[in-house]
């Protein structure tokens, strides 16, 4: 977990270089399909992830280092797929299929 936060930190430190890099990265596998009209691992920002109750509480259940990272203000304007290409948030296309599940069952 510390070096997730300390991965997220390195972020922070270089936003400006992470914006440009995560929007000219492909995705790995493709975009991760949301249910219709639900929040997305592909598009929504997570402060619009954070602003939303129920989506807090699947970031709080399969990412909580993610809400304890000191830089999450700095982050808030990507998406999860965005600072997935970065190793120390650890997120594979696995794990963001998995919160995309967790997502659209929070919205039924």
């Amino acid at each position: 977990m510390k070096r997730l936060i300390v991965g997220l930190a390195g972020l922070a430190l270089s936003f400006a270089t992470v914006t440009a890099h995560a929007q000219s990265a492909p995705a790995a596998a493709g975009p991760i399909a949301a249910a219709p009209g639900a929040l997305s691992v592909e598009n929504t920002s997570i402060g619009d992830l954070l602003a939303d109750a129920a989506a807090k509480a699947v970031l709080e259940k399969d990412m909580p280092a993610l809400i304890a990272y000191p830089g999450l203000d700095q982050i808030k304007g990507m998406t999860l797929r965005a600072i997935s290409v970065y190793p120390e948030a650890q997120l594979d296309d696995t794990k963001l299929a998995s919160i995309q599940k967790d997502l659209d069952a929070a919205k039924k």
